[in-house]
């Protein structure tokens, strides 16, 4: 692929959550960015899609169906793509004070780049996925 082709490509990012409202209204905030966006309402639906294909990014929400689905996919996407950032969504703070830590002694376990909580604003989002991209590419340097 050409660097021309590689500037054009539209970055794709999973979007996995099992609120359809959260879903779309995400969706349309990330197309309207510049983004791709692939959709899935279960952990077993994105991992279906994961087995065709490798997104350039990740977002899901940490309890679905399973109150440990955010947390088994990430483990799944990071175990076939390293490379793919990922960032977890979850209201499990707000609503418990439950808190994790990605740098210390939770990041052996939590396999996820980013942990954010729930209301998020999109412009948040946006500035978190940014700063993962960046940080992709200088370690793919």
């Amino acid at each position: 692929m050409s660097k021309t082709e590689t500037e054009n490509k539209k970055m794709e990012i999973l979007l996995v959550d099992d609120d359809i409202d959260f879903l779309e209204q995400q969706k349309i905030m990330l197309t309207s960015n510049g983004y791709d966006v692939i959709l899935a309402n279960t952990r077993i639906d994105a991992e279906k899609i994961l087995e065709n294909k490798k997104p350039d990014f990740a977002i899901i929400d940490l309890m679905m169906a399973e109150k440990d689905d955010g947390f088994v996919l990430s483990y799944h996407i990071k175990k076939l793509y390293p490379d793919v950032p990922v960032i977890i969504l979850t209201a499990v703070t707000s609503e418990t004070g439950l808190e994790f830590d990605l740098t210390g002694k939770d990041s052996a376990w939590v396999k996820a780049d980013a942990l954010m909580s729930k209301p998020v604003r999109f412009e948040q989002l946006q500035r978190e996925i940014e700063r993962l991209c960046k940080n992709k590419v200088s370690t793919d340097l």
